[in-house]
């Protein structure tokens, strides 16, 4: 495979399983479209970063100027009107630094502000390696991220491609997309490890290869993506058909661990 080839396939797979799942569910085309805008912005930021490589200090000043135009010309092209007029405000009066700046930091902020810096910047953090690593903090809670040190976005049941073999669980960040394993059966918010209290929320009917794997401990859950049901399953475009999950999921008193970047 080519170095291009390389750099450019993940965003070409996300931005085709998003028009394929677009096609397939209706009522999750809107964000499977803005997915898949996104995925051009996010590709071309990434070939910045990689040829660019910014220093860490100058991370926010490098999403502002070499990933987020992209993400606010895809937000216009295929968000919501919502989304697209709170665009329109941070482009004229927000102090988009420092917008970046705390999303990095983990601060509290409103769905437009956490929505931009996340589109703008996980692709740099995806494309350098050492900038994701700057911002881990204790390695050794297998609950975040050994890379960046975020939250799990998405759970994995992977294929070994052995009959007798159980594949293995991984988490895929919310971050920087870094996938790592994690133990099965066991809350990926609060270590639980009861099985009787991780009640599963699934419709294997529609959604076959999707499932909620839920906690009545931290009443916290994660989606889950089973690539052994569908091969060609991208779990962080995937997981947003999950939205009727979702749905049964709050109204049980559930909580997302981390919502997707279309904000659900």
């Amino acid at each position: 495979m080519s170095t291009v080839a390389e750099r450019t396939s993940v965003f070409a797979e996300r931005r085709a399983r998003a028009n394929e799942l677009a096609s397939r569910f209706d009522y999750a085309a809107e964000p499977l479209r803005l997915v898949a805008a996104l995925a051009d912005a996010q590709e071309d930021a990434h070939e910045r970063a990689r040829a660019e490589r910014p220093a860490f200090d100058e991370l926010p000043a490098f999403v502002v100027r070499a990933s987020l135009p992209g993400v606010m010309e895809a937000a216009m092209a295929a968000g919501t009107e919502s989304l697209r007029e709170a665009v329109l405000v941070r482009f004229h009066d927000g102090d988009l630094e420092a917008i970046v700046r705390g999303w990095l930091a983990a601060d509290t902020q409103d769905d437009t502000d956490t929505f931009l810096a996340r589109a703008a910047t996980s692709p740099v953090l995806e494309a350098v390696p050492a900038l994701a690593e700057r911002l881990r903090g204790d390695a050794s809670d297998e609950r975040r991220c050994p890379s960046c040190g975020g939250l799990p976005q998405v759970a994995i049941h992977s294929d070994t491609g052995e009959a007798l073999l159980t594949g293995r669980r991984l988490l895929e960040c919310s971050r920087c997309a870094t996938r790592w394993a994690y133990p099965r059966m066991t809350c990926v918010s609060c270590r639980e490890t009861g099985g009787a209290r991780q009640p599963i929320l699934a419709d294997e009917s529609r959604l076959p290869h999707l499932r909620i794997d839920a906690c009545d401990v931290c009443r916290a859950y994660v989606v889950t993506v089973d690539i052994r049901k569908e091969p060609k399953a991208v779990p962080m475009v995937d997981e947003i058909v999950a939205l009727p999950l979702d749905l049964i999921a709050s109204e049980r008193g559930y909580t997302k661990i981390t919502r997707n970047v279309a904000g659900f």
